[in-house]
């Protein structure tokens, strides 16, 4: 008896491997795909303009990433609540000082550049395709900021504008992995049709990028949570978000399509490492936490022995 749809997914011929940079952009399942893979020790970067949702946004950070070119005091804005931003980041990035702010954006841009001019994959979560557009300077906006609706004009963008943008930085690097995924997400404030209108104009522009360029790759995130995990118990209580259950797996999914299988013993061993670096002990003076340390430090060795392509930084980070 059968009991769901399953999407079948044809890995891909050239895989990650530890070692590959990764870079992940765009809507929040960037970050959540892309946390795991980080937290297993790969050389991975989530989303350092904060979480982007457009493809036009995606896609001028992504030009500005190439060039490095620093942030400027007539690039910064006043937001809705009083504090100050770009219309390049998202709200995590609001500073309640100017000289801080641009201080804190260009430290993390030129870390973000030297990470993605190495980085062999970039993953891009396209999260929809409705847009804002400052009408003072008919910038289109990664984030409005809170600031007045009346201050922006909303449209969506069309498939071969979609096409353009997206070809326009693959053609540029040709070196470079492209993996492309369509959030399946649903963004509820353009409405269920208007959502619709939207990931279909994304999925119709992402299935041209890949029919143009060999070094571009379609993940189904979209259609695993849609199709194959197509019940509410995967999702949270906004009927929106999905559960940790349904990452996990489409991580799984999105590790079988694209994750290199000799790194699978690699992937156990820093699982494993990783827990017990954020072991939180009851008697710290114990013996058997004196022992546990000391075997702690032997994996570690063990690890950097066997599997140094492991980035440990990442392990050793505390989860948000």
């Amino acid at each position: 008896m059968i009991l769901q749809t399953e999407i079948k997914i044809q890995p891909l011929e050239q895989t990650i491997r530890y070692g590959d940079g990764l870079l992940f952009l765009g809507s929040c399942f960037a970050d959540e795909v892309g946390s795991i893979c980080k937290e297993l020790g790969f050389n991975a970067m989530l989303n350092p303009f904060g979480v982007l949702y457009n493809p036009y946004s995606i896609a001028n950070a992504i030009h500005r990433l190439q060039g490095g070119k620093p942030f400027a005091h007539d690039e910064v804005i006043r937001t809705g609540e009083e504090f100050y931003c770009t219309f390049s980041h998202n709200t995590e990035f609001w500073n309640p000082s100017e000289e801080a702010l641009l201080k804190h954006v260009n430290r993390a841009l030129e870390e973000a550049s030297a990470h993605f001019n190495r980085a062999k994959w970039v993953v891009v979560s396209l999260g929809t395709a409705w847009v804002y557009r400052y009408r003072e300077t008919l910038e289109v906006v990664a984030n409005c900021h809170k600031m007045p609706a009346s201050l922006f004009d909303r449209f969506c963008l069309s498939v071969p504008a979609t096409v353009t943008m997206l070809s326009d930085f693959v053609k540029m690097h040709p070196d470079k992995q492209f993996v492309f995924t369509v959030s399946p997400l649903r963004h509820l404030k353009d409405g269920l049709h208007g959502n619709q209108l939207s990931k279909s104009t994304l999925l119709l522009a992402v299935n041209q990028v890949c029919e143009q360029f060999a070094n571009v790759h379609y993940f189904p995130a979209y259609e695993i949570l849609l199709d194959e995990l197509r019940d509410y118990r995967f999702y949270k209580e906004d009927m929106v978000h999905p559960t940790e259950q349904a990452v996990r797996y489409i991580w799984e999914r999105f590790a079988d399509f694209a994750i290199d299988a000799k790194e699978k013993p690699a992937m156990k061993a820093a699982a494993e490492l990783k827990q017990m670096l954020h072991h939180k002990p009851l008697f710290p003076e114990s013996e058997a936490y004196r022992k546990f340390e000391l075997h702690k430090e032997q994996k570690i060795k063990a690890l950097k022995n066997d599997f140094p392509q492991i980035c440990l930084k990442n392990l050793e980070e505390q989860p948000d």
